[in-house]
């Protein structure tokens, strides 16, 4: 008997090939006996109306086991509801990069059987919980399992903020704004912006700042269970804006606080056997591959 009797499903609605694939996991799941359970977007995608049905943001508190059909983003979408709610997840890669959904469409069965057998690793991967502090109000406005960045939004200009790490002054800083990041952020936005790579099993956050106005600005790794403060600059004309993977939260003020520490719940993240970071940084990242002689 498997531990996982309840399964929900999740599919990106305007993504490639999830309806095939979705109905592929269907018949699997079924012929296996076990209970669906699907979001009210990804029942209406599959044209499915024997499975039982919720809101997206409701579905993870009715599984055992959460199965995301999509790319990262789709992972990304998905995570803060699922971490409160303590259920694993597993994702089947639609997507191009998908360092967060490593079973191949094509591997369903056979991944999926060996999960279900019992055979698979759970990583934890902590989100990152965004505030804003406004005058004498304080309220949470965002969760992200990437990243938390401060920026301009649709016009280039210069931000002008203060970054203090545990209620410690770190800079004072005029540049196009700032990415904080988890480590399993670190592979997406931060990346980009110049910051470093780091595993996953690491407690961090790095600090990536985003085309800073001096050439002795750098990034930043911290303990992962500090607390990140940004002070936006007094003045009236800057408006920069605030996300949490890439989804706009907040515009802000002269004068915000922005304040960013560890959710308390993390991610589950189920692996199938045999699945290896590094070996995901190889596929992903175009590393090299160690050469294979005839006599190996």
């Amino acid at each position: 008997m498997t531990q996982f009797s309840k399964i929900g499903i999740v599919g990106r609605p305007d993504h490639e090939g999830v309806v095939d694939t979705v109905r592929r996991l269907l018949k699997f799941l079924r012929e296996k006996k076990l209970q669906v359970i699907m979001d009210d977007v990804t029942a209406k995608l599959a044209g499915d109306s024997a499975a039982e049905v919720y809101p997206r943001s409701e579905l993870s508190g009715h599984c055992d086991l959460v199965i995301v059909i999509g790319g990262d983003g789709s992972m990304l979408g998905m995570a803060k509801f699922i971490a409160s709610d303590q259920v694993p997840v597993i994702g089947v890669n639609r997507g191009r990069l998908g360092f967060l959904t490593d079973v191949l469409p094509d591997e369903i069965e056979e991944q999926l059987s060996l999960v279900l057998d019992g055979s698979f690793s759970v990583e934890k991967r902590f989100l990152l919980e965004a505030q804003l502090r406004r005058g004498d109000e304080l309220e949470v406005v965002g969760f992200a399992l990437n990243d938390v960045v401060l920026h301009p939004g649709q016009a280039a200009q210069m931000i002008e903020f203060e970054l203090f790490v545990d209620d410690r002054f770190v800079y004072s800083q005029e540049s196009d704004g700032l990415i904080v990041a988890t480590p399993t952020g670190s592979t997406a936005y931060a990346l980009s912006a110049g910051g470093p790579i780091m595993h996953p099993g690491l407690n961090a956050v790095v600090l990536v700042p985003m085309y800073p106005h001096s050439l002795s600005s750098r990034p930043i790794v911290v303990d992962g269970d500090s607390e990140i403060r940004l002070v936006v600059d007094a003045k009236d004309s800057l408006q920069p804006h605030l996300s949490c993977d890439g989804d706009l939260r907040h515009t802000l003020q002269a004068g915000d606080e922005i304040l960013v520490r560890k959710k308390s719940v993390p991610l589950q993240l189920i692996h199938p056997p045999n699945y290896s970071y590094y070996q995901a940084c190889r596929s992903k990242l175009g590393w090299g591959s160690r050469l294979v002689r005839e006599d190996d």
